[in-house]
């Protein structure tokens, strides 16, 4: 028993020594490199792009400022309380209305994949309030809950759940046959098959419409807040409707530019989960 412990410690000393290797450091770091340089190139080509056309004098620079005097603008904003407690507000509006999202966009997408009658009678109906403009929403919003918090949230809910539901709802029809017949031979029936054997193979294309319903869910809740303007509650959105009010284009370009970078992020942290899941799923080639 001695002897084989000993074979483990070497062998998990080993194990050490691989991670420890400053060529693997090396390889980590260039692949970081080979991803990071792209993003760094295109965001000085449309940088520079920006600065061409505000020399090439299209618009007077009190309508279309240069860039240096928009980031000037934005590093201005990110040093007041105001900025941060107006993202406050709108992050915390997108967390409610995309978590209460996931859960109607779930619940319906898994009811529409696995009854057969209710596919028939409202599958189309999803794909086509997919469809709808997010802005459409707002006259029924308004009129049910009126100019506060729920309408907003009502909006985004019904822009980001339908891109769920379909997500969820492809991911189950291209789930193998023969892995749900074996799911069933060792046992597995109704929800427990569905839980264990069908969404974890749906689980890609469900990531997919995650990302897509987070789409939809920003695009929603950014017209919300520039169509509803809560006083009590200041926002991006109210935000960048005030900087329109005063012709401030310094401070509206500065705020769509957070629009952006947020957006971004958020689009980034999706990306990392879908490497993640894909590599451990064995569809990503590791040898190139």
């Amino acid at each position: 028993m001695a002897v084989d412990q000993r074979e483990l410690d070497r062998q998990l000393s080993g194990l050490d020594a691989l991670e420890d290797d400053p060529a693997g450091r090396a390889g980590r770091l260039a692949s970081l490199r080979s991803r990071i340089w792209p993003k760094l190139a295109a965001l000085v080509l449309a940088v520079g792009a920006w600065q061409l056309v505000v020399v090439s004098g299209w618009r007077s620079t009190y309508v279309l400022p240069p860039p240096s005097t928009v980031f000037s603008e934005v590093s201005r904003i990110a040093g007041t309380g105001a900025f941060w407690q107006a993202l406050g507000v709108t992050a915390g509006r997108a967390a409610v209305g995309y978590a209460a999202a996931i859960a109607v966009g779930s619940v319906i997408g898994a009811l529409v994949a696995t009854i057969k009658p209710l596919r028939t009678a409202v599958g189309s109906l999803i794909t086509g309030l997919q469809t709808m403009p997010s802005i459409a929403w707002f006259p029924l919003a308004v009129l049910l809950f009126k100019p506060s918090e729920a309408a907003i949230i009502f909006v985004v809910v019904l822009g980001a759940a339908p891109s769920i539901a379909n997500g969820l709802i492809g991911g189950v029809d291209n789930v193998p046959p023969l892995l749900v017949r074996a799911g069933r031979m060792l046992g597995a029936r109704g929800p427990t098959l569905f839980r264990h054997v069908v969404l974890p193979a749906a689980l890609p294309s469900c990531l997919g419409g995650l990302k897509q319903g987070w789409a939809f869910a920003w695009r929603s809740l950014m017209a919300g807040e520039l169509l509803l303007i809560l006083p009590t509650r200041p926002s991006i959105g109210s935000q960048l409707d005030f900087a329109r009010d005063l012709s401030d284009a310094p401070l509206l370009l500065a705020y769509m530019i957070v629009v952006l970078v947020i957006g971004i992020g958020i689009d980034g942290a999706f990306g990392a989960v879908d490497g993640r899941l894909r590599r451990r799923r064995g569809l990503v080639d590791t040898a190139t």
